[in-house]
């Protein structure tokens, strides 16, 4: 390869890393799992080290990967928040000890897993928690110090009044809660994380530090950045050290006196990977004495005094055995393999989902096929490729009807996912009935998803029109329920009947209809019946709606399903007119946003003032926008209405105007 050859890969691959670089720190949604990602980054190491020219200060491997949010105040660390250099084989760990020896002599490593989370800086003043941020560049950090205080193992008092400690450790998600995230994802219909790493990031990166408690985040913390009032010379005396102030450690680490002994450590952990309720993506050695790692400093992106070993991928082959169906929550078909069980990463696979038929067709998986099999992140079982296809064989499709309910299946345009359209299908029935009563939708106080649960288990709810018929006597006897509880629950169920029409709307859960299209459609036609009637042509001509949501109503309104369930709620009263009456003309033809939190209004309340005076929300600032009314703690949304020179009110000017 001659020079511009390289410096035409070089150009490409620098691309390649900032992408993916933007979408794994910076968005916590990447498109490669880490491996692909190495794969590339020392692919650009080999074309830098062969040709040193190329190198610039810009370069991914002169730069930590992340970046700091503009959504969070920025923390510039005092102390860097390096990265550490990778090695993928034994003989790279043989040449770091080689450079340590040629500096130091005799050193002792420390071996402790590589958590696969976010790394972390907490402070701490007279032992009082202070502040917490991310790593961000190394340099530049985001404060998430709300967000640090909901995770229960950050001690909020160390058991040292010392007078300054910084601390660096990594925020992780154990696979139980990452699954039951998950869960809670697929039932509120929504895009689940990708892997536990990612999951912990975005929950860390939440504006509302109640959503990040939800998500039960935990740490481990490793190092001791800088601390006043104490005295440490060596690594494993620092992780005491922490261990005693109250933090929660490595649960192992090892030190070894020889680069064999860390050979044997990494080998050992590598084998507890598909054991342990967290995910591990390395081992990471360290030179245990703070002299030594003085005298070997660090690069301008690693110290020279610590390496990572990753774990490459293990792949395995096995046999595709058979294709089972199986329906979300959401209604969405999802094809899950059934294998010939293998041990993989330490643990017994045998099933392995094949997401969508877009995934199928492209790997062109077939039933009775040879495939090669990996872990992502160490934790969910994934088809790489197809090795060979059996003799007979023919490309899979995903059944035409719901295995659960057996009616039709579609699969709208623009959608990589196959639903059932049944709005009563069984396998739907418990994010139908949770999505029903929720406040923006039929609003059924107390109707939670416990108490639905036990509905639902008794045999008492198989369909939202069921909600009408429970009786007090049913209710009194459910764990949890008594009299008075039980009353005020049919009382709530009572009063959901007297309901605007786009709460019914909202509430059948129709794909890509949200609030707001629901308000629209049912101001538009003022009844279920008109809707009913309507033409997709004639959906799409309501202002705000696109092709793919009036066929989506369309289409809905069209199954004979729909109609049962909207009939058996017609008669047991629910309302099916539209309530809205635009008491005022003088916001018409204005389009407003709304950001921040008001001061007496809620921006449920503020909206429906805007819409009772002709007025519309919109839930982004364009152009096109009149209004912005913003609150306390407004975000990107005031600063692009500045930006765009719309003009910004407050609920103080917004009264005045009504």
């Amino acid at each position: 390869m001659d020079v511009k050859e390289a410096e035409k890969l070089s150009k490409e691959l620098i691309e390649q890393i900032n992408y993916h670089n933007r979408k794994y720190y910076t968005e916590d949604s990447p498109e490669i799992d880490d491996y692909e990602y190495d794969m590339l980054y020392r692919r650009l190491q080999q074309v830098e080290a062969e040709f040193p020219q190329l190198i610039t200060r810009d370069s991914p491997t002169q730069k930590v990967g992340g970046t700091a949010l503009n959504q969070f105040d920025k923390v510039v660390h005092t102390v860097v928040m390096e990265s550490l250099h990778d090695s993928f084989s034994e003989q790279e760990l043989l040449n770091f000890d080689r450079k340590v020896r040629a500096v130091v002599g005799a050193p002792v490593y420390i071996v402790e897993p590589k958590f696969d989370g976010l790394s972390v800086s907490i402070e701490y003043r007279d032992g009082i928690f202070v502040r917490g941020s991310t790593r961000g560049d190394g340099n530049v950090g985001e404060d998430v110090t709300e967000n640090i205080r909901t995770i229960r193992t950050v001690p909020m008092k160390l058991s040292k009044p010392l007078p300054y400690i910084e601390v660096r450790g990594e925020v992780y998600m154990s696979h139980e809660s990452f699954f039951k995230l998950c869960e809670r994802q697929e039932l509120n219909d929504e895009k689940p994380f990708k892997n536990p790493r990612n999951a912990a990031a975005g929950s860390l990166r939440q504006k509302n530090s109640k959503v990040t408690a939800s998500r039960v985040l935990d740490i481990f913390v490793f190092n001791v950045q800088q601390v006043n009032g104490a005295e440490l010379h060596n690594h494993d005396e620092a992780l005491y050290f922490l261990k005693e102030l109250g933090f929660t450690v490595p649960p192992f680490f090892t030190p070894c006196n020889t680069i064999d002994q860390v050979i044997d450590e990494v080998r050992k952990i590598g084998e507890l990977r598909g054991t342990l309720d967290y995910s591990i993506d390395g081992a990471v050695i360290k030179v245990n004495s703070f002299s030594q790692r003085d005298q070997l400093g660090s690069t301008a992106k690693f110290p020279k005094w610590a390496e990572a070993f990753k774990y490459p991928p293990e792949e395995k082959e096995t046999k595709l055995l058979d294709i089972e169906i199986n329906v979300g929550r959401t209604g969405v078909l999802t094809p899950t393999a059934i294998f010939e069980p293998i041990t993989l990463a330490g643990t017994t696979v045998s099933r392995s989902t094949l997401h969508n038929q877009d995934f199928i067709a492209e790997k062109d998986i077939r039933i009775g096929d040879t495939v090669i099999l990996r872990k992502a992140g160490e934790i969910i079982p994934e088809v790489v490729s197809v090795v060979s296809h059996a003799d007979g064989s023919s490309q899979y499709i995903i059944p035409a009807v719901c295995p659960s309910c057996g009616a039709e299946v579609i699969r709208q345009e623009g959608e990589a996912a196959t639903r059932c359209t049944n709005p009563e299908c069984p396998a739907q029935l418990l994010r139908h009935l949770i999505h029903f009563t929720s406040r923006d939708a039929m609003d059924i106080d107390g109707l939670g998803p416990a108490v639905i649960e036990q509905l639902v288990g008794l045999k008492l709810l198989s369909s939202p029109a069921d909600l009408y018929d429970l009786q007090l006597r049913q209710l009194v006897t459910m764990e949890r329920m008594g009299e008075k509880s039980s009353q005020n629950l049919i009382d709530a169920v009572e009063r959901s009947k007297e309901n605007d029409l786009y709460r019914l709307i909202f509430a059948l859960g129709i794909p890509h209809i949200g609030l707001k299209a629901a308000k629209l459609i049912s101001s538009y036609f003022k009844s279920m019946d008109a809707i009913f009637e309507a033409s997709a042509e004639e959906i799409s001509a309501i202002d705000g709606y696109g092709q793919i949501m009036a066929e989506s109503i369309y289409h809905f309104f069209e199954l004979p399903n729909t109609a049962h369930l909207i009939g058996r709620l017609r008669d047991a009263g629910v309302n099916m007119l539209c309530k809205t009456v635009v008491s005022d003309n003088h916001f018409q033809g204005k389009t407003f946003v709304l950001t921040g939190t008001l001061p007496t209004l809620s921006r449920s309340q503020a909206s429906a003032i805007i819409e009772q005076n002709g007025g519309k929300v919109s839930g982004s600032v364009s152009k096109k926008t009149d209004y912005v009314l913003a609150g306390e703690d407004a975000g990107s949304k005031l600063i692009k209405a500045q930006q765009l020179g719309v003009t910004v009110i407050s609920e103080e000017e917004f009264n005045r105007m009504i």
